[in-house]
C-alpha cells in the first residue's frame, strides 16, 4: 500500500509505503493517513495486508481487523471499510484485496456525485456571486482518496465560476487547514485566504462569509455531525448569522446504528499536540490538557447533509418524529380534516414540512419534505411540500420562530370569515397564552388563490409589526401559530381557538379597522 504522508505537507510531497498492519495503524494514529473516507479505504487495504500475511487463519485476520478499526474511534468510515473487507474473507485474500481496490475506485465516483449535489445546493441557497465560502479542516483528495467532499464541492463551484474566495480555517491544533487545504486549493487554482480559527465568527459578522461547507467523520441517526474540533463553534456562529452550514460526506459516514450525537465516542489526543508547537514547549511542563480531536454539532445547526445520493435530510431526523405525532393529535380533534392543515419545523436555513395532499391522521416521517426558508424550494422528499409552504417560510424569515402550525379549528375559522383586518380580543385569561396581557390584536389575511401572495402579505406585515402576537387568521381558512418549539406553536393555536370559542359564547370581541392594518398588508 502506497499513500501520501500527510505529515510532511506542505513542505514535502512524500510517499509512504505500508507493508504491515502495525505500519498502517501507526500511520493512522500519527495522522500520516487521515480523513474519514480515506481511513475507510485504508482500513480495507489493512485487512487485505492481514489476509495476505495470515492466509487461512481467519481468526488472526479478524483480530488484526479489530485493531485497525479501533485505531481512530470517531471516524465511522474506518470501521465501515474494515467490515466491508472482512466480509470477503471467506472468499480468500485476493477477494479482500479486490474489494479494497473497488472501494478505492468507488471513492472518486462517490465524491464527485456528493460534490456536485452540494454545489447545486449552495447555488440555490446563496444568491450572492461570486461566493465567499468558509471551510474547516481538510476535505480534499488527501482526506478521501478520491475527489474530495466539501473541498470537492468548492472545486465544482470554482469550475462554474461561482467562487470568489475560500476562507480557510487553520484548524488547531494540527493545522490541517493551513497545511493541507491551502496546499490543495493552490494546486486547484482556487483563490483563498487563511485565517485563525477564532477569527471565523468575526468574519461572518463582518460579512465576509456567504456559506460554510465542511466534511464529517460520523453522522448519527438523529443528524448530529462529528467533525474536526472547531466545527461546532462554526455552526453556532453560522446559525446566529443565518449563514447556510452544509455538511458534505459519503453515505458510509452516516452511522444509523448510533441513535444520538451524545452517543458518538470522541477521540482524545495526546497532550503534546497542544503543549508544544513544532517540538517547542508552549505551556509549562505537566500542564493538564483537554484535547478532543472532534466535536459534535447538533442537527438543528446543520442546514443540510449532502451525500452522493443528494440532500439526505439527516439534520432533520431529531424533529421528524414530532411532526406526525402532533399532526395525528390535531387530526383526531377535527382540526386537520381530510388533507387540510400543515406543520413545519425550522432546521437552520431549511424547514421540514408536511407533504401535500396527505391525511394527517396517517402521516409518517416518510411524508415529510425539506424546503429552503429563503425561497420555499423543495430540497428533498418523495411528495410535494404542503401548498401553504410560502406561509410557513414567510413566518420563518420575518420572526425567530422555530416551528409553525396551520390548522382549521371550527370557532377560530368561523370568526375569520368576513372579518376585518384585525380582530382584537380582551378580557380573557387565555390571552396570556398568546404572549400578551389584557388585550391581543390578531391580524386577518385575505385568502388569495395564490398562496405565495398570502405569504408575501404575512411577511410584510410581520416585519412592519414586530409586536404582533404569534398567531394569525387567514380569512375562512383557519389559523396559523408559531413558537420556539412545535409544542409551543400547537399550544398557541389551542389558545386562540379557545378564545374564539368564548367569543362565540359571550360575544366579547373588539374590532380594529385602523388604516395601517387594512387587509392590503
Amino acid at each position: 500500500m502506497v499513500t501520501v504522508d500527510q505529515r510532511a505537507l506542505p513542505h514535502q510531497l512524500r510517499w509512504l509505503r505500508i507493508t504491515t498492519v502495525d505500519e498502517l495503524i501507526d500511520a493512522i494514529t500519527s495522522l500520516a493517513i487521515r480523513g474519514a473516507p480515506a481511513l475507510g479505504v485504508s482500513g480495507a487495504f489493512g485487512v487485505a495486508l492481514a489476509a495476505l500475511a495470515h492466509a487461512g487463519d481467519t481468526e488472526k485476520v479478524q483480530l488484526e481487523a479489530a485493531r485497525i478499526a479501533s485505531a481512530r474511534p470517531t471516524a465511522a468510515n474506518l470501521n465501515w471499510g474494515v467490515q466491508r473487507a472482512v466480509a470477503k474473507l471467506p472468499q480468500g485474500a485476493q477477494a479482500v484485496l479486490d474489494e479494497a481496490l473497488e472501494m478505492l475506485a468507488e471513492a472518486g465516483r462517490v465524491d464527485r456525485a456528493a460534490a456536485s449535489h452540494a454545489a447545486d445546493l449552495v447555488l440555490r441557497l446563496c444568491r450572492r456571486r461570486p461566493l465567499r465560502v468558509l471551510t474547516h479542516c481538510n476535505t480534499g483528495r488527501l482526506a478521501t482518496a478520491g475527489f474530495g467532499t466539501a473541498l470537492g464541492a468548492l472545486q465544482v463551484l470554482h469550475a462554474r465560476a461561482a467562487i470568489g474566495e475560500v476562507l480557510v480555517a487553520e484548524t488547531r491544533p494540527l493545522l490541517q487547514g493551513a497545511r493541507l487545504t491551502t496546499w490543495e486549493l493552490r494546486e486547484a487554482g482556487i483563490p483563498h485566504r487563511l485565517t485563525i480559527d477564532s477569527a471565523a465568527a468575526w468574519a461572518m459578522a463582518d460579512g465576509q462569509v456567504d456559506c460554510v461547507i465542511v466534511g464529517a467523520d460520523r453522522i448519527s441517526a438523529d443528524g448530529s455531525v462529528a467533525n474536526k474540533i472547531g466545527t461546532y463553534g462554526l455552526a453556532l456562529a453560522a446559525h446566529h448569522h443565518r449563514i447556510p452550514f452544509i455538511v458534505v460526506a459519503p453515505e458510509s459516514t452516516r452511522d444509523l446504528a448510533t441513535t444520538h450525537g451524545r452517543d458518538i465516542v470522541v477521540e482524545q489526543r495526546a497532550a503534546a499536540e497542544i503543549t508544544q508547537l513544532g517540538g517547542v514547549a508552549t505551556a509549562p511542563a505537566d500542564t493538564a490538557v483537554f484535547n478532543p480531536a472532534f466535536d459534535v454539532t447538533p442537527p438543528e445547526l446543520v442546514t443540510a447533509v449532502v451525500t452522493e445520493n443528494g440532500v439526505v435530510g439527516a439534520a432533520n431526523h431529531s424533529v421528524a418524529g414530532e411532526i406526525p405525532q402532533i399532526a395525528r393529535e390535531l387530526y383526531a380533534r377535527g382540526w386537520m380534516p381530510g388533507s387540510a392543515g400543515n406543520i413545519s419545523v425550522r432546521t437552520g436555513q431549511t424547514a421540514l414540512i408536511t407533504g401535500s395532499g396527505l391525511s394527517k391522521g396517517e402521516l409518517t416521517t416518510r411524508d415529510l419534505v425539506t424546503v429552503t426558508v429563503a425561497d420555499s424550494q423543495q430540497l428533498s422528499g418523495a411528495v410535494p411540500p404542503s401548498a401553504e409552504t410560502p406561509v410557513h417560510t414567510a413566518i420563518y424569515r420575518a420572526t425567530d420562530a422555530q416551528a409553525v402550525v396551520h390548522v382549521h379549528p371550527p370557532h377560530a375559522t368561523t370568526q375569520s370569515i368576513d372579518a376585518p383586518a384585525v380582530l382584537r380580543f380582551s378580557g380573557y385569561e387565555l390571552i396570556k397564552g398568546l404572549a400578551a396581557n389584557e388585550t391581543v390584536a390578531v391580524p386577518v389575511f385575505t385568502n388569495h388563490a395564490e398562496i405565495g401572495r398570502i405569504g408575501a402579505d404575512i411577511e410584510r406585515y410581520l416585519i412592519g409589526h414586530p409586536d404582533t402576537p404569534p398567531v394569525l387568521f387567514i380569512a375562512g381558512h383557519g389559523i396559523t401559530a408559531w413558537g420556539a418549539s412545535l409544542a409551543q406553536a400547537r399550544d398557541r393555536a389551542e389558545c386562540l381557538e379557545a378564545i374564539c370559542e368564548l367569543v362565540t359564547l359571550t360575544g366579547r370581541r373588539e374590532i380594529s379597522t385602523h388604516p395601517k392594518n387594512s387587509r392590503r398588508h
